[in-house]
């Protein structure tokens, strides 16, 4: 015959079953925002700072070669005058600001076109995580319910019970002495 199963805590597989639900039910919404971020994340890197970038290009570039036209026409108007250290700095700013507004446009074109490579194997994980909280675990929970479920009845078996107590011993026969 089978050897008696040797359960030390029910309770213990139940509170696992328990904190199991709830860390599903905190981790599928972190998961949910993470995937929300990266897509919020690429729409930002493809549309939002490309056009704040671009615009801020043109306007640099603009400021720029005003600064330089102001020089030039200093220089035209008063041949022995020499530019003055106010435009020149005004120039020089200008063209820091229109080398910054480059520099920001080339780190944004390497990043859209890296941002895929860096991130799909990193979702890929993200998203078999995702499936593993959605559908495996949800079993696991279900899983446990069940084995409680049977350990409690498998206990309720084992354990003698109140109602079901050896019966009485038969009556002695009629003519006997009782004990």
């Amino acid at each position: 015959m089978a050897e008696r199963a040797h359960v030390s805590s029910i309770e213990a597989i139940e509170f696992f079953r328990s904190k199991l639900i709830l860390f599903l039910s905190a981790a599928r919404p972190a998961l949910d925002e993470v995937s929300s971020d990266v897509l919020r994340t690429r729409l930002w890197l493809e549309n939002d700072q490309r056009v704040h970038w671009e615009a801020q290009l043109r306007k640099r570039r603009r400021q720029h070669e005003e600064a330089q036209q102001a020089i030039f026409s200093t220089r035209m108007s008063n041949l022995n005058e020499e530019v003055s250290v106010a435009q020149q700095m005004t120039a020089r700013r200008a063209k820091a600001a229109m080398d910054e507004a480059v520099q920001k446009l080339r780190a944004l074109k390497y990043w859209q076109r890296e941002f895929g490579s860096v991130l799909e194997p990193l979702v890929k994980q993200m998203e078999k995580l995702q499936t593993l909280l959605t559908s495996d675990m949800p079993g696991a929970v279900a899983y446990l319910t069940e084995v409680v479920k049977l350990l409690q009845d498998y206990a309720d078996m084992s354990r003698p019970s109140a109602t079901s107590a050896p019966p009485p011993p038969p009556a002695p026969p009629v003519g006997e002495p009782t004990p």
